[in-house]
Order: structure tokens, then sequence, then C-alpha cells
């Protein structure tokens, strides 16, 4: 699949298409790059005291490991099972709760009543479409404790062959987020961490409303 693809072909692609074959390359492209290099935009969003921490997208479990040293009870939810493999051996030392859970409706999670302060998405939110993003937010804004935040990169530039991106744009997440009771805390622009060309990432912040959740049913469920 080139980087032109349809959007009719990206459709029938599924959001995770082309990470399980290229798992191992993949956990090496992650591990070489630290935690505090790709989120120093927004390692002041982050809890300073123990919390509970969803990384949705885990990957090789690069962040969730780094969190969890932190002190955070983190669940790394990662749909592909070669990466969920990857990432437990890598990261083995570490206190994480792995789980088969994926955007947009976080199912497992969901269905667990689960509640986090702090849910990180790392270049996961532009393999969601747009009907996939509206129920996504939704999911997220339903998964966060009073005063949770969300931290989500977007990604843009070339997509990679067999890969299935979408081109979202920050006001387009920001506006989603609002319609779901949550403030923009931060927005920020950075070149890539991995000096791939062509390539820019966006970092937003956000931070559920507790009177609009309450408002909404989003809280105290």
């Amino acid at each position: 699949m080139s980087s032109d693809a349809t959007g009719e072909q990206l459709q029938g692609m599924a959001s995770t298409a082309g990470y399980g074959e290229a798992a191992e390359a993949l956990a090496q492209q992650y591990e070489s790059v630290t935690f505090a290099e790709v989120h120093r935009e927004v390692l002041h969003l982050f809890p300073s005291r123990p919390s509970r921490v969803l990384d949705v997208g885990a990957g090789s479990g690069r962040d969730a490991a780094a969190l969890a040293a932190q002190g955070h009870r983190v669940v790394a939810a990662e749909p592909t099972v070669e990466l969920r493999t990857l990432g437990r051996r890598l990261h083995a030392g570490r206190q994480i709760e792995w789980t088969d859970d994926a955007l947009p409706e976080l199912p497992g999670l969901t269905a667990a009543g689960s509640r986090f302060d702090l849910i990180l998405l790392t270049a996961v939110w532009i393999h969601l479409d747009e009907r996939q993003r509206a129920l996504a937010m939704a999911s997220l804004a339903g998964l966060l404790a009073t005063d949770g935040r969300i931290v989500l990169s977007l990604r843009h530039g070339p997509v990679p062959r067999g890969r299935r991106m979408f081109p979202v744009t920050a006001q387009e997440t920001i506006d989603l987020a609002r319609r779901h009771g949550l403030d923009v805390l931060h927005h920020a622009q950075r070149e890539d961490p991995h000096g791939r060309a062509g390539v820019s990432w966006t970092y937003l912040g956000f931070q559920l409303d507790e009177v609009r959740g309450v408002a909404d049913g989003i809280l105290g469920q």
C-alpha cells in the first residue's frame, strides 16, 4: 500500500495494519529515543504524584515503563499481539498491566469501569477515521477521573507503506475534545524526534472540566 492510498483503501484497512509484521523493527525504533525526549513538550502535564495512568497503543512499552518507574500504576493497552509480547519482554522488570484493548471504544476498560488520572496516546489518533475519532473521544472522556487529563500527539507527514493513517488537524481534535467536556491545556508543535524528513508532530493536552463532565454524565458513573 503506497502513501497515496485512496480513502476507500484506507477504510478497508485495520487501524493496526502493518504493525504486527514490523513489530521487531518498530520496537527498536521506539526504544531508540527516550520517553523524556519524545514527550518533552508535555512533561509538565504529567502527574507528579503516583497516579492511575492509561497508555493507549502502548507499542513496545517505552512510555508505560517510564511512567511505572515514576511510581504510577500503569495500564498498557496494545491491540497488536506481537508488540504486546515484545513489550512484556523488554520491560519485564516494570509493574505494567498489559491488556488487549483498542480504540475507538476500549470495550474491556470501559466495561470494567476503569478511571484514570492520565490517558496517553502517542501517534495513535491518526489511525482512526472521522467516525472512529468521534467515538474514541467519548470513550476517553468516560475513562477519566475527576480532573483527569488526556495527552495526545498527532503525526504529520508521509504515511509509511502499508499503514492506515488519516490527516488530522489540531483544530478538529480540539473542537471534538471540547464537545466532550474537555478543556485545552496545551497546544504545541515540534520536529520529529527520530529525525525523519517531512515528519512533524502536534502535541495536545486536555483536562476534563468537572462542571461540564457532571452535566454531561461523564463523571460519577
